[in-house]
């Protein structure tokens, strides 16, 4: 009778264990690009009450997490971001990823934005929060060259605003937000905006495009492998310095549907007759369009991006020509910023036509983009050569 009654304890114990144990977490599992990825909320860091704007209702909020079991949901992001090799950015999309599973945007804007900051910055990355008199700002430090995005400074430090797309219209000038003050020693890190990696997504998503284009008198034929994704990647990306612009990577997919190709046209060309077809590639295979009529912004668009793009302008066609010379020949190159246009010119073992001196070396221009005249290499559009420009990249291999 006794080991009955004890075997009967036992199995009313592990009934009740596993009966708390379901109630005492949320699983969430998503998609994302090249993984899946897992992971289990505690439900003390669920809050499902609204975020008060206030400095005090933050602070609440914050208490409320910070007492919480969230260190679990750390180590899986932090695990994830290691195993595929994530950048700052797309780490960033997978916080965003998982703050809209715990508590919906559409819901509830504020603990939205509040999970993204708690976990970001339980990540080791220094973020802050800061409010208007009716929005919730969310900020990072990053010591880049960031334009078109609002920032502040705090001790000498710039923080930019990683939510300015979900107030558009909005002059924070007008309404300066005020910084929430909460002490949190492990977020230290700067946020970088390089994107130096693609990700490996599954080949059964991606779609192919066909393009073409006509290089002395023979046309060729692409089937170029693109990503939607891609797309979805660079929405909200801001506009970062020309260096990493100019080296944000093709995925794998789309690098090994275009690159052999061009090498394999270009195989049997000299070396400027090669960069010339290049030159020819990014200026006839794209139809053009200003930024602010296709997006009605300005946008630079990543070489991915202006593959799949029906138009592309000056900025896209520079990064994608720098890209294949990158990538094929591997030569010298600079870039030249105009006040309403910017060019590229390659230095090449002798100098072709009109040549541009910087730091002791000489480079020949080349024009990536279509103009009134059917540009060579060394020639530069009329309206460009009394122009006064400035070098914003300069890439040495």
């Amino acid at each position: 009778m006794c080991r009955f009654i004890k075997y009967l304890v036992v199995v009313l114990m592990l009934t009740a264990n596993n009966l708390y144990g379901q109630d005492s977490s949320r699983r969430f599992s998503f998609e994302f690009y090249e993984g899946t990825f897992n992971t289990a909320a505690d439900t003390s860091i669920i809050i499902n009450s609204s975020l008060k704007f206030s400095s005090a209702g933050i602070n609440a909020f914050y208490n409320r997490l910070n007492a919480g079991k969230y260190q679990s949901v750390i180590n899986d992001l932090l695990n994830f971001k290691e195993k595929y090799q994530l950048n700052d950015w797309l780490y960033y999309q997978l916080i965003r990823r998982t703050a809209q599973q715990i508590s919906p945007k559409e819901d509830n804007y504020g603990n939205y934005t509040m999970y993204k900051w708690f976990l970001l910055s339980k990540s080791g990355y220094d973020a802050r929060l800061a409010l208007t008199t009716d929005k919730i700002i969310f900020y990072v430090y990053n010591n880049e060259d960031i334009s078109d995005i609002p920032f502040f400074m705090i001790d000498g430090k710039k923080y930019m605003c990683l939510n300015i797309h979900d107030y558009p219209n909005t002059n924070l000038n007008q309404d300066p937000p005020v910084p929430v003050n909460i002490n949190m020693p492990e977020a230290k890190k700067a946020f970088s905006y390089k994107v130096t990696r693609m990700p490996d997504f599954t080949p059964e998503n991606y779609i192919e495009k066909e393009l073409q284009f006509t290089y002395r008198h023979k046309v060729y034929y692409f089937n170029i492998k693109l990503n939607p994704d891609v797309e979805r990647i660079f929405t909200n990306y801001p506009g970062v310095d020309f260096e990493s612009y100019f080296n944000i990577p093709l995925s794998k997919e789309t690098y090994g549907s275009l690159i052999p190709l061009l090498k394999k046209n270009t195989a049997k060309m000299s070396q400027k007759k090669g960069v010339d077809y290049l030159m020819h590639f990014t200026r006839y295979a794209f139809l053009y369009e200003d930024d602010n009529a296709n997006f009605g912004k300005e946008k630079r668009l990543s070489p991915e991006e202006t593959l799949f793009s029906k138009y592309s302008d000056c900025d896209d066609r520079a990064a994608l020509f720098f890209y294949l010379v990158k990538e094929i020949y591997n030569l010298p190159m600079i870039a030249l910023l105009y006040p309403t246009h910017i060019g590229m010119a390659v230095q090449f073992d002798k100098p072709v036509g009109n040549t541009i001196i910087y730091k002791g070396k000489t480079y020949s221009y080349c024009e990536p983009t279509p103009q009134q005249k059917d540009l060579q290499i060394g020639q530069i559009s009329a309206k460009l050569k009394k122009i006064p420009y400035q070098v914003v990249y300069q890439y040495n291999p």
